[in-house]
C-alpha cells in the first residue's frame, strides 16, 4: 500500500508531494475533506507506536485549547486527531509496512530513499 494523508491547502504538504513525485503509485487522502476513520489512525498508530507520535503540537488550536498546559494521554491524543485534523501530523505517507510521519527534511528523505 502507497497512502499520503495530507492537507490540500498546505504548501508544504503539497511541495513533498511533488517530490515523492506519486504519479497515480498512491493513493492521496485530503484529510480535511475526506476525515481519517479510527481504524486508519489506529493503523497509523500501530505502525509508529503511538498516538503522540502523530500529534502535532504545531496546529493552531494546541494553544488556544489550552492543550499545551494539559497533561495529555495516548487516549486524548487519539480523541483530538480524530476530532480536529489539524491535530494530525503531516503529511503521514504510508508504504508498504512503513511509515513517515511529518516534514523534517530527514523524514522526507528516509521516504524517498524507500521509493528507490
Amino acid at each position: 500500500m502507497k497512502k499520503i494523508y495530507h492537507l490540500k491547502t498546505c504548501n508544504t504538504c503539497q511541495k513533498i508531494i511533488a517530490q515523492v513525485n506519486v504519479h497515480g503509485d498512491f493513493e492521496l487522502q485530503n484529510i480535511k475533506e475526506d476525515k481519517i476513520t479510527k481504524a486508519q489512525l489506529t493503523e497509523m498508530k500501530e505502525m509508529v507506536g503511538s498516538y503522540e507520535e502523530l500529534f502535532s503540537r504545531r496546529a493552531m488550536k494546541y494553544r488556544s485549547m489550552g492543550l499545551n498546559d494539559m497533561e495529555l494521554t495516548e487516549k486524548d491524543y487519539e480523541k483530538y486527531i480524530l476530532e480536529e485534523y489539524t491535530f494530525l501530523k503531516r503529511p503521514v505517507i504510508v508504504i508498504d509496512d512503513e511509515i513517515f510521519v511529518g516534514n523534517s527534511k530527514k523524514v522526507v528523505e528516509l521516504a524517498l530513499n524507500k521509493l528507490k
